[in-house]
């Protein structure tokens, strides 16, 4: 859960689902993202085995990134977070979870 805490990590691996993408694609997919954190996120979803790194040799050098099949196993996550999103920003109500105060009430 540490992995995935953040406002960061759960967008990169949405834009990652469809497949490989060069640093400067995620920039574009996240604007407001700083180069700085962009960077600092990634490195984290790497080291947690989320994440692909593969760097090519030449100038300028090219770094890709994509899902390791762990980050795979992340997507129906993800895709569940988005549609409880969309429903929300839709206007429509999102599916009500009773608090721990409330399930205590009731029983």
């Amino acid at each position: 859960m540490q992995v995935l805490s953040g406002r960061w990590p759960t967008l990169l691996i949405y834009y990652l689902k469809d497949g490989t993408k060069r640093f400067s694609d995620l920039r574009r997919d996240n604007p407001t993202v700083s180069h700085r954190i962009l960077t600092l996120e990634l490195r984290k979803l790497e080291k947690a085995g989320i994440v692909r790194r593969t760097v090519f040799d030449g100038y300028p050098l090219r770094v890709e990134y994509d899902l390791t099949p762990s980050g795979l196993t992340l997507l129906p996550l993800v895709d569940a977070l988005g549609d409880w999103w969309e429903a929300r920003d839709a206007g429509r109500p999102a599916p009500q979870t009773k608090t721990a105060a409330e399930a205590a009430t009731v029983s």
